[in-house]
């Protein structure tokens, strides 16, 4: 691993080893770390810098592990056995596996990171134990999981319990929620999804600086999106998984109410406002920023959805941020990514489009390897997005039913009724729109085959026979011991307009934008090869549609004729892949 992702660990060694989860726990009167950062505009005090170390290193080292996982990189791997062990050094004989000492552990009242350190930490173990089967991971993490429910047991404890005062390490901690949504799908035991539905109605019950998710937030017409973004997409999750347990047609309806508010603050790229609060605004291509963390979580929080209800309108939505928020928010020449982007962005040099923000000295609008000046949060999720997205590719419906739910070039290894089957796709997806899905076993087999069709899909082209179901391409026959399926989908230039009638171009499962030529300049360098960007444009010229653009796709980009609002004239402007950009004009 080249990138920022696989050197992390060596541009911010102080936070990645910092040893919060063993002999560095915290004590009653730990101080406040040192992170490297600015602080300007942060809200709530000391206390959440006592915990972020083991974000920055969990959400690292999970990422981390994925990536390597995907690379069969040996000596990355290596590595994460060292550093596993480490970490299960450090559980107690009664299970806890966590950032606090004995004299402060589960006694909270104030902010603090106890299901917050835990979920970070665990989702990386649960990763890696599905992929090495080891038991003795897998009796430490059931032994940690076990720890918490009876320090918190069900329905008869208050873990979501705070003052007023800002408690977003709190609020992270409903995501514990990931956790037990995977062990009851290990399991199959019930006992962790009731646990998951426990904290989300506590969390909804108590006073929160972070209460987007609350039922009676959601419940309240009136009510319009205010918290950190990153809290409210992640949020999502515990509040699926809820409405899923319980059936309950409350919490149904609310799951409902919250999707139709999360759409009204997501740009066409997908980039949900996180800059960092969302104050009750809606999505905006130039003056309303979306962070990478915000990125990451919004996009688990699809896939999970797409798993549990089928709706394949959630895999376009995955698709959307993966293809174009997030590859629009990586810095396509130098490793780095940018903390908060826009649609439309004119510059990037700390500031957003150059607006001033009071009480802020604002500089998340630059790419960076680690962004230490702020906080490194969004570089270690950056680390995830892609292993994230690509185990979410392939899904299964029943015993005997594989389903593409999310379109890449993918290799997917399992069984269909204990017989071995690897399908390899094909494709050089999203750029083309053709797929070749390889299939090889030791011997004839029946299956069937469910491939999601893209809502931007006019016509399907294949010499299969299949039937079309709730959005699915159904291919339902015998399959050789080697065979292919070949299959390709037609589009069109599709021309959009966002809620504030600004025009996008899309095609495919891409979106297009005028790349804007720009002055790059380099700031703090970390080390050699990886340093902070930031970039001025070449010009300022502006375009807008106001009528028919003629848009013509043509090799991979898109034509499209203007009006230019410095000339007053109309002119031809090529539009190239949103993910291919760093300045840029999106929306016209």
């Amino acid at each position: 691993m080249v990138g920022f992702v696989g050197h992390l660990d060596q541009l911010v060694p102080s936070l990645i080893y910092d040893p919060i989860y063993g002999a560095g726990r915290l004590q009653l009167h730990s101080a406040a770390k040192d992170l490297g950062n600015l602080k300007s505009g942060d809200a709530g005090g000391d206390d959440q810098y006592k915990w972020w170390n083991s974000e920055t290193q969990s959400n690292w080292w999970d990422g981390y592990m994925r990536n390597a996982l995907l690379l069969n990189d040996n000596a990355a791997m290596a590595k994460v056995k060292k550093h596993i062990d480490t970490i299960l050094s450090t559980q107690d004989a009664d299970g806890y596996l966590g950032i606090y000492d004995k004299n402060l552990r589960y006694r909270f009242q104030s902010e603090n990171g106890e299901l917050w350190a835990k979920t970070t930490l665990y989702r990386g173990l649960l990763a890696y134990y599905e992929y090495s089967k080891d038991p003795v991971v897998w009796n430490a993490i059931v032994k940690a999981v076990d720890n918490v429910m009876r320090q918190y047991p069900v329905n008869q404890s208050n873990p979501f319990f705070v003052d007023h005062r800002f408690s977003g390490g709190v609020a992270h901690g409903l995501t514990f929620t990931d956790v037990l949504d995977k062990m009851y799908q290990i399991t199959g035991d019930m006992k962790y999804r009731e646990y998951a539905l426990f904290l989300y109605l506590n969390f909804s019950a108590n006073t929160t600086s972070e209460k987007d998710v609350q039922l009676k937030s959601i419940l309240d017409t009136a009510y319009r999106l205010q918290s950190h973004g990153v809290h409210t997409y992640e949020h999502l999750r515990p509040l699926i998984v809820a409405a899923y347990t319980s059936g309950d047609s409350i919490l149904q309806k609310a799951l409902g109410i919250y999707l139709s508010r999360i759409q009204r603050a997501t740009t066409e790229t997908g980039g949900a406002i996180g800059d960092e609060w969302i104050g009750g605004r809606k999505a905006d291509a130039t003056h309303i920023g979306y962070e990478y963390c915000s990125l990451q979580e919004l996009m688990d929080s699809y896939t999970v959805l797409l798993q549990k209800s089928g709706n394949p309108a959630y895999g376009d939505a995955v698709e959307n941020i993966f293809y174009n928020a997030a590859q629009g928010s990586r810095n396509p020449l130098h490793s780095g990514i940018a903390y908060l982007k826009t649609d439309n962005s004119f510059e990037m040099m700390g500031t957003k489009n150059g607006e001033l923000e009071q009480g802020r000295n604002q500089t998340r609008y630059k790419y960076s390897p680690a962004h230490q000046d702020v906080a490194v949060c969004c570089n270690p999720n950056a680390g995830k997005i892609t292993p994230y997205f690509i185990q979410s590719a392939w899904m299964r419906a029943g015993k005997d039913t594989l389903v593409a739910a999310l379109l890449a070039p993918t290799i997917l290894t399992t069984t269909v009724n204990n017989v071995p089957v690897t399908i390899k796709e094909i494709t050089g997806y999203p750029y083309e729109q053709g797929f070749n899905f390889q299939i090889r076993a030791p011997h004839n087999i029946h299956f069937v085959l469910k491939i999601r069709k893209p809502d931007w899909v006019n016509t399907i082209q294949t010499n299969e026979k299949y039937k079309l179901m709730d959005g699915y391409i159904m291919i339902d026959r015998d399959f050789k011991s080697t065979d292919n399926i070949r299959i390709s989908f037609e589009t069109s230039v599709q021309v959009k307009q966002d809620s504030n009638k600004e025009t996008y171009f899309t095609y495919g499962a891409l979106v297009f934008a005028n790349p804007i030529e720009s002055t790059e300049q380099k700031g703090r360098e970390y080390a050699p090869g990886f340093a902070d960007w930031m970039y001025t444009p070449l010009t300022n010229t502006r375009y807008a549609c106001k009528e028919d653009a003629h848009a013509q796709y043509q090799q991979g980009k898109i034509k499209v004729n203007l009006f230019n609002t410095t000339t007053g004239k109309k002119e031809w402007v090529t539009l190239v892949p949103f993910g291919e950009t760093i300045l840029r004009q999106v929306s016209f």
